[in-house]
């Protein structure tokens, strides 16, 4: 049984709790916050700490989760990998592309297990997408976004995230790494635009943003992501891969709410279009929700531990892909392209 830490209970924090209580390939031997928070009722009989390092040394778990904000992920990573444990890490892995490189090398030094969450990997419906995508055959329009018209609680969220880490970063890494999936192509440039919208937010953060980036074998992606009350929720989640062939592209029913976490990863319809040939729709009604997916997620943690699966390859892409962000965003503040 894995032995497990969880450190960070907001959104994420809960599900991989969640996760954990009810595997049993896993014991939670703690849980870590800085605040008091409101937990589910499975999750209340476990030891509460508000201090990291000391529930560390205390506890000396086998794995520990790293759902805390975007500026402390490296730093929180490398001291349980030096403790002695395996890390599964919330994304962004880390806020600057140097303290990335850091906690992958701090894994391979002390050949620690180093899992980052992009949940979508662990999705039926995203594999499908990826794989006739691939199928088409490139080179590929990806055009990609995820706006929300977050208000109240879910704005609050939004706001504090973006005391360290801007929307196109911040989620825009699950999907570059899609586009990377697909194409396998070397990303060369990025592109970027932002803005402002609240004065909520602090003066040199945006809640609005766009980026393009250009592929070695031709491929262009874009992504754009908005948080906040004055987003539209019009054409919120459009999901997109063009290639000469056709496209593939999820379909969301008119019910779909732009602020609701499970809206974020469930599809409702595949659409699979032949160019000349026409279409045809695969329906994804019984796919996973947000928990499951979590489920399933630190399911993959579990066997990446037990059965020793080589990481390489996923802490690369994590890497590449948190690196293409970040360059969107030194392309938003500067107002130039930025090479790869």
């Amino acid at each position: 049984m894995i032995r497990v830490l969880v450190a960070g209970l907001g959104t994420m924090g809960r599900s991989h709790a969640l996760a954990y209580h009810h595997d049993p390939a896993f014991q939670i031997v703690g849980l870590v916050n800085r605040s008091a928070r409101d937990l589910p009722p499975e999750l209340q009989a476990y030891p509460l700490f508000t201090d990291y390092a000391a529930a560390l040394a205390d506890l000396t778990p086998d794995l520990v989760c790293v759902a805390t904000y975007s500026d402390s992920h490296a730093d929180y990573a490398c001291t349980a990998m030096e403790a002695g444990c395996h890390v599964f890490v919330e994304k962004p892995l880390a806020t600057t592309v140097a303290a990335a490189r850091r906690v992958v090398d701090t894994a391979t030094r002390l050949n620690r297990k180093l899992v980052v969450g992009y949940i979508l990997r662990h999705h039926p419906s995203w594999q499908r997408l990826i794989a006739e995508a691939r199928d088409l055959g490139g080179p590929y329009v990806f055009r990609l976004n995820l706006n929300q018209q977050s208000t109240g609680p879910t704005w609050e969220v939004h706001k504090a995230l973006m005391q360290t880490t801007p929307p196109i970063v911040d989620c825009g890494v699950h999907y570059v790494d899609v586009m990377c999936q697909i194409t396998d192509a070397k990303p060369v440039e990025v592109r970027g635009m932002g803005l402002r919208l609240s004065d909520e937010i602090a003066p040199e953060m945006y809640n609005y943003g766009h980026f393009q980036v250009i592929f070695e074998d031709g491929s262009l992606g874009w992504y754009e992501a908005g948080w906040g009350p004055m987003m539209s929720d019009t054409a919120f989640f459009v999901k997109d891969v063009v290639s000469p062939r056709g496209a593939v592209s999820i379909r969301m029913p008119d019910t779909a709410r732009s602020d609701d976490i499970d809206t974020h990863t469930q599809t409702a319809t595949l659409r699979l279009h032949r160019a000349g040939l026409g279409h045809t729709d695969l329906n994804m009604e019984d796919e996973p929700g947000h928990q499951a997916l979590c489920d399933r997620e630190q399911a993959y943690v579990a066997r990446a531990i037990t059965e020793n699966l080589d990481l390489t390859r996923h802490m690369t892409d994590a890497v590449q892909s948190l690196a293409i962000c970040l360059a969107a965003d030194e392309s938003v503040r500067s107002g130039q392209p930025v090479k790869l």
